[in-house]
């Protein structure tokens, strides 16, 4: 996957969060491989890796020292409670696999 391609796709022009997207190319092509059992990202699914880098970057807010903890939903006075909306699902590496599995699938070599 290319930097340069992955920063047109998400409409990001500077150089300011080119670490991160790096970073996430490489974990996108990590997941690929090792769910696959392939040495290397094959060319028919190129695109794919794209995506899922793009719903990475998107969801897991990475870069941040933030959580992906979103805003205040609900607050209750009696004995105090606090609720905040949950913008990433904790496990959102396995949601996001599972968003691919038919075409990763196709290219998938069975390990023994």
């Amino acid at each position: 996957m290319e930097l340069e391609k992955l920063k047109s796709l998400l409409g990001i022009e500077d150089e300011s969060k080119d670490v991160t997207l790096e970073f996430i190319i490489s974990d996108a092509e990590e997941t690929i491989k090792n769910y696959c059992n392939l040495e290397e990202v094959p060319e028919g699914l190129l695109n794919t890796s794209y995506r899922m880098a793009m719903d990475l970057y998107r969801n897991e807010n990475v870069g941040h020292e933030e959580s992906a903890i979103g805003s205040v939903s609900s607050i209750s006075e009696g004995d105090t409670s606090t609720s905040f909306r949950q913008y990433a699902d904790d496990n959102f590496k396995d949601t996001i696999l599972k968003n691919y599995t038919k075409t990763l699938n196709r290219y998938r070599k069975v390990v023994f």
